[in-house]
């Protein structure tokens, strides 16, 4: 397993939204709480950890998380609140490294293998930054360190929430072997669900897989699988990343024709968007729907609006819109994907929508 010496630590503060609401609010705290939706429609933005024993889960359907809390207490998003502690714990990264990489507003990579402090223990780093958060802001971080970036976002998730993993060198394929296959940052639950299928269960079950087999059953990922289970990533963390759209798509194991079924499916879609929204705190004004048929051909439908969507029935409403505009009638589809480009910041003015809303882009 190579590596250069690099020290990468990944932090991700605790339930971001729900834990600004419950400082801020001292009622709320210790109180199960879902940020956005309320108890008529909408859906879950964050939940907090109160929330979470129940199963409560980000880009949940509100009447879901009622369901499983019925005392759950929702709260309305407050993005200028965010964007301020955002704004907060980027000057803290930025006190030990100008090699930060922000994912979103609540979580970010640093390159820490020469710092501005001369530390030489990532670990203290790490601790010191958390500490630091806690003292300026009153909230609580997890931290990943390791010497790639996969490694160590990866790891950030193990002792949440308020804890670090640390992942060394000499360690990283024991960690990678024991570590269950749904804990891999890059396998979403779909691929997940389709690995068990094969048996793999676990990072050792995995690694016993040839490159051929994982591309021909995983198809372009099967490489990206093939090398992060032996820790192979040599990204560097990049401080002028721009992210310019923000996408979820979902594979179908049979084909789909029934306009009922699309339609689900397309609302699943909506769901894992608008978690990816929420994650990177940002608006997008372009919105592009993907649908890939059972012969491969792709065609590809974009709308542009003046007022950005927000909700799951403001995408709801243009994804049926822009899927009605290019349907092909009985042909069945193999994958449906729902993107947002041309993106503004969280906090940017938001300008009426005007009566001519849309201009139409198509892509055969």
């Amino acid at each position: 397993m190579d590596h250069d010496g690099r020290k990468i630590i990944h932090i991700d503060m605790d339930a971001f939204y729900a834990s600004v609401e419950q400082r801020d609010f001292p009622e709320l705290r210790g109180k199960p709480i879902a940020v956005g939706g309320s108890r008529e429609r909408g859906v879950v933005c964050t939940a907090s950890y109160e929330a979470r024993q129940f199963g409560v889960k980000s880009a949940m359907s509100s009447q879901k998380a009622i369901q499983l809390c019925p005392d759950i207490i929702f709260v309305p998003v407050r993005f200028p609140a965010y964007r301020a502690v955002s704004n907060q714990i980027r000057e803290i990264f930025k006190s030990y490294t100008d090699l930060v990489e922000p994912l979103s507003m609540d979580e970010a990579y640093l390159d820490v293998t020469y710092n501005k402090k001369n530390i030489n223990s990532a670990i203290e780093i790490a601790n010191r930054i958390r500490e630091d958060i806690f003292n300026q802001t009153q909230l609580t971080a997890s931290a990943g360190i390791s010497f790639n970036k996969f490694l160590a976002k990866t790891a950030s998730d193990i002792q949440k929430p308020n804890g670090y993993t640390v992942v060394l060198p000499r360690h990283a394929q024991a960690f990678l072997d024991n570590l269950p296959i749904d804990k891999f940052h890059g396998i979403g639950k779909v691929t997940a669900v389709k690995m068990k299928k094969f048996d793999i269960h676990n990072g050792l079950n995995l690694r016993n897989q040839s490159q051929y087999f994982l591309s021909q059953n995983f198809g372009k990922s099967g490489l990206f699988y093939y090398n992060i289970v032996r820790g192979l990533d040599d990204r560097e963390v990049n401080p002028t990343r721009i992210r310019k759209s923000i996408s979820a798509e979902n594979t179908f194991d049979n084909d789909i024709v029934e306009y009922h079924d699309i339609e689900q499916k397309i609302d699943n879609v909506i769901v894992s968007l608008l978690e990816r929204i929420k994650r990177a705190g940002a608006h997008g004004l372009t919105v592009t729907l993907k649908i890939k048929y059972n012969d491969f051909t792709l065609r590809t439908i974009s709308r542009t609006v003046q007022r950005p969507p927000e909700t799951f029935e403001d995408f709801k409403n243009i994804s049926i819109h822009l899927l009605n505009t290019t349907l092909i009638n009985n042909k069945p589809i193999r994958l449906i994907g729902l993107g947002i480009s041309n993106l503004i910041d969280q906090d940017a003015p938001i300008f009426e929508i005007q009566q001519s809303l849309f201009n139409i882009n198509h892509n055969v």
